[in-house]
């Protein structure tokens, strides 16, 4: 199972469309907040096959229409602050703060822990778990990017998106 990873998209639906079609071909999708507007969580479960997975981070306003947008969306499963899931046989764990995060990745108990809120990329190893951060398809910072788990082969890796062109 290959599972794409993305957060911090704070409404940029021109990336997010961009990241949506280059991860197509995956299985899942975890989504680590800050989507913003319904309309945004809107466009991922639509354009995106597979499952989705999703919590919410400090920037998603409505919160009862985010989770309205998840209970018409048979692909979206909107998870509150954490999701604890079991996906391919492999134990993983997602929230929106990397300070929560952190301490899960060191318990041991998870073979892959993500999140998002500094838009700063990272795929670091903490024993035999992988800590993740897909970094931001928003864009602020100058890089669009996403991050990629294979449950198969217990790898992780963030990909960078090239600037698009206007």
């Amino acid at each position: 199972m290959r599972i794409a990873i993305i957060s911090d998209i704070h409404d940029n639906l021109w990336e997010l469309q961009r990241v949506l079609q280059t991860i197509s071909a995956h299985d899942a999708l975890l989504c680590l907040g800050d989507f913003c507007s319904p309309f945004t969580l809107t466009t991922i479960a639509e354009g995106f096959h597979g499952p989705v997975h999703a919590v919410f981070g400090n920037n998603d306003g409505d919160r009862l229409a985010l989770a309205r947008v998840a209970e018409r969306a048979p692909n979206l499963t909107l998870h509150g602050f954490s999701m604890h899931l079991l996906l391919d046989g492999r134990r993983i764990a997602g929230n929106h703060y990397p300070e929560i995060a952190q301490p899960l990745a060191e318990s041991g108990q998870y073979d892959l822990v993500c999140h998002g809120h500094d838009h700063q990329r990272c795929h670091d190893r903490i024993g035999e778990t992988w800590l993740v951060n897909p970094g931001e398809v928003m864009g602020r910072f100058g890089v669009v990017s996403y991050g990629l788990y294979d449950a198969v082969t217990h790898q992780a890796s963030v990909i960078e998106l090239s600037p698009r062109r206007r």
